[in-house]
């Protein structure tokens, strides 16, 4: 492996048997001892920790950083209140989705989380864009997610501060007499939080996580199979440069005064889509059998047209069989429609669900 980076966990996901992949440039667990299995139950039944480390933190400091950010992204980031966190996503002038991210109002700046394999672009751009805005990427701290029923529990036997905070919530508290930037938020259809740590401090806050009863570690196989079942978009997968926000189901993503006035990059066509509907639309698939519908499968009609195909699909634990997130034809959307899912040259049945396929339990 050359030129792989490692995040500060790697000494200790090592030593707790993590399986180690290159993921997007990084070392990354993919899974521990526990299996992907057991650690997708631990999260939807007690509390899983992830490290998130890979992904790209920023700080963006200066006057009207939220109404700047409205020209690159769809979202109302200059209403965004202090201490609360929103979803959103960079646009370009054909509509596409850029990148997902979360936008945090940190009080005197923003703190903003991207993907991983996506900072070399995403940095640059806001760099490029945000006129009187400093933008500094940060490199000194490691990022964890907590996740599960249990998290709460978990999170805030060490910092009682957490456990006040709602969904989409941000804020700043100690963690072992370590400032730590705190917010309740994840990508596992699971309540839970995503904490920011110093580096120097990150194993330490780590193990004290780990050592409550009710919390195991988790790779990337888990994450995968939870946000899967949470109905949640991996980008590269189900979001790309040519999938609009309205096609991938994320128009809740597009605040009211933005759907209106327009004022983003592509925002002709998502206007257009948002009052016409979109020719595809992402829905949630079924597969009948055991066999699971991996992405690029091709998925036809019952007429045997095709109309579209698998972004994301896999085994869903919670829900005990194969489950699968894909475009179709909007005319083939509704839930309830069966299709044929093409696996090795043979058709499989199917049927269109609506998302998500496991119920989303965070605390508001």
């Amino acid at each position: 492996m050359t030129d792989v980076k490692r995040t500060p966990l790697y000494d200790l996901h090592v030593e707790l048997g993590g399986k180690m992949v290159d993921f997007a440039g990084w070392e990354m667990p993919v899974q521990y001892p526990m299996g992907i299995m057991g650690e997708h139950k631990q999260c939807r039944e007690k509390a899983a920790l992830f490290d998130v480390s890979h992904m790209g933190q920023v700080i963006l400091s200066g006057e009207d950083v939220g109404e700047k950010l409205e020209a690159l992204c769809p979202q109302a980031y200059a209403t965004l209140k202090d201490g609360k966190a929103r979803y959103g996503f960079f646009t370009n002038a054909e509509g596409g989705i850029m990148d997902d991210l979360i936008v945090s109002n940190a009080g005197d700046h923003f703190f903003v989380v991207v993907n991983a394999a996506l900072r070399h672009q995403d940095i640059p751009h806001m760099q490029a864009n945000l006129d009187g805005v400093e933008v500094i990427e940060i490199f000194d701290r490691a990022l964890v997610a907590v996740q599960g029923p249990s998290a709460e529990d978990v999170v805030g036997s060490l910092c009682p501060a957490a456990r006040d905070l709602k969904f989409m919530e941000t804020t700043v508290a100690e963690i072992n007499g370590v400032e730590c930037r705190i917010s309740r938020l994840g990508y596992t259809g699971e309540d839970g939080y995503e904490i920011s740590i110093p580096e120097d401090k990150a194993t330490d806050i780590t193990r004290a996580f780990l050592a409550h009863e009710d919390c195991e570690p988790a790779g990337l196989g888990a994450r995968d199979s939870l946000r899967l079942e949470a109905g949640l978009c991996l980008y590269g997968n189900d979001i790309d440069q040519t999938t609009s926000p309205i096609e991938a189901s994320l128009g809740w993503a597009i605040q009211k005064r933005r759907k209106e006035e327009g004022g983003f990059p592509g925002a002709d066509r998502i206007q257009r889509e948002l009052a016409e509907g979109p020719a595809r639309k992402l829905v949630g698939i079924k597969p009948e059998g055991r066999a699971p519908a991996r992405q690029g499968v091709e998925i036809q009609s019952a007429e045997g047209t095709t109309i579209g195909q698998i972004t994301s699909g896999g085994f869903g634990p919670t829900v005990g069989g194969p489950v699968a997130m894909g475009y179709v034809a909007t005319g083939h959307a509704q839930p309830g429609e069966t299709v044929n899912l093409i696996i090795r040259g043979k058709p499989q049945p199917a049927q269109i669900v609506a998302l998500p396929f496991v119920t989303q339990n965070y605390k508001r």
